[in-house]
């Protein structure tokens, strides 16, 4: 098993700009490191994180998330396992998939991504990140409790404090602080509608959770308010760099831009390419239950896992050419890249797929649809070249775009 001293350090700022160059050392040299200052073995390969996810013979679990995100959500479905996790799970699934999706929540995505793109489709110019992306998934999410979208800005000063929390390798205590302290609010904030929506229910998700139950089981108000909070950070995050990153990818590749634009069908193509080209979550952890034997070394019974999602996305022995951005390639399948049977990784694998995953599809193909035919000349803004920003999530963090307003008097 190789040290970290033999490749660019994860905490370094040379990783920081510009992690996929130390990935394929990774890959390539040390698929299994020993990192001392997250304690914590780094694990890069394809083969190997897919076992870590699939985990078909019961070697990982989810109990480092009793450290790594209970603090600032309170116990959460990542944690459970077994019928507790079933149970749990399918208390919350059906929101997210099938009809409930279709005929509850894909009207909320559309009134909202079109409410947010009135709002600069007649000035020529917009910034995707800060005009749509980082709005358009915590809008939605609000939306679907029912609560507040008044309380915009509070939510979204909430989960990025909860995703630094997540992604504070180097331990800095200010940004353990102000993710316990989110925790704290975000109780405060949400039990008293809980306990609201339970005497007085609506036709919301916040509802809907209030009052379902699976075999005899219902889920307890702490139970709501820590998936809630668990569903605003990971549901705000992850689309938030989703749809900033299959902007920043196709305005890089004008071509296949070109291609979407002609071919709508192609949206759901361009998003699993951008998962596995430069997925929003680069690292997942997991706890080995047993002594396991990985690519490269054996990892002791208990210990923290890093599985390096960006890094194994870009795996070669897996995709051809994983360096280029191509939305044709033909060793990903589309039609299963928003399941638990995905060929990427960038949401998990096995039991503990993303529940999310068809709710950020949905969220996708609408805002890039309609932000398409909002912007049919859309180009980047003259000397902008995009850039990612993060460790733990990543993403462009602005991406500014110019376009050809439509004819006509702007409305007041």
């Amino acid at each position: 098993m190789s040290t970290a001293q033999q490749v660019p350090d994860i905490l370094s700022s040379e990783f920081a700009a510009n992690p996929y160059p130390a990935y394929r050392v990774m890959r390539d040299t040390a698929p299994l490191i020993w990192h001392e200052a997250t304690r914590s073995y780094l694990v890069s390969r394809y083969e190997d994180v897919e076992r870590v996810f699939k985990d078909r013979a019961g070697e990982f679990t989810t109990d480092n998330y009793a450290w790594q995100i209970e603090p600032v959500h309170g116990k959460t479905i990542l944690q459970l396992s077994g019928r507790e996790h079933a149970v749990r799970r399918a208390l919350v699934a059906p929101a997210f998939r099938g009809s409930d999706l279709e005929r509850k929540f894909l009207p909320v995505i559309e009134r909202n991504a079109r409410e947010l793109i009135d709002a600069f489709r007649h000035t020529g110019s917009a910034d995707l990140v800060a005009d749509f992306a980082t709005r358009l998934p915590v809008d939605v999410i609000a939306d679907m409790l029912g609560l507040d979208k008044g309380d915009h800005d509070r939510f979204h000063r909430w989960y990025t404090a909860v995703i630094a929390f997540l992604g504070n390798l180097s331990g800095d205590p200010e940004v353990t602080a102000a993710g316990e302290r989110t925790r704290v609010e975000f109780a405060e904030y949400m039990l008293p509608i809980i306990r609201d929506r339970r005497r007085n229910p609506g036709d919301d998700l916040l509802s809907a959770l209030c009052a379902a139950e699976v075999d005899g089981v219902r889920m307890s108000d702490e139970d709501v308010k820590a998936f809630c909070s668990l569903l605003l950070a990971a549901g705000g995050e992850t689309t938030d760099k989703a749809i900033a990153g299959i902007f920043a990818n196709l305005l890089l590749h004008p071509d296949q831009l070109a291609a979407v634009r002609a071919d709508r069908s192609l949206i759901p193509r361009a998003f699993a390419e951008t998962l596995r080209f430069t997925p929003p979550v680069h690292m997942i952890m997991r706890q080995s239950a047993t002594e396991v034997q990985l690519s490269g070394g054996t990892v002791p019974a208990g210990a923290t896992v890093t599985c390096l999602i960006g890094a194994a996305n870009r795996d070669g022995s897996r995709y051809a050419h994983p360096d280029r951005f191509d939305i044709f390639r033909d060793d990903l399948t589309t039609t299963t890249a928003f399941s638990a049977a995905a060929d990427h990784l960038a949401f998990a694998l096995g039991r503990h797929f993303c529940v999310g995953a068809l709710l950020a599809k949905a969220e996708v193909e609408t805002g890039v649809g309609q932000l398409l035919d909002a912007m049919p000349d859309m180009r980047l803004a003259d000397g902008f070249v995009p850039a990612e920003r993060g460790v733990f999530t990543r993403g462009p963090q602005t991406l500014p775009v110019c376009f050809t307003p439509p004819a006509g008097t702007p409305p007041p």
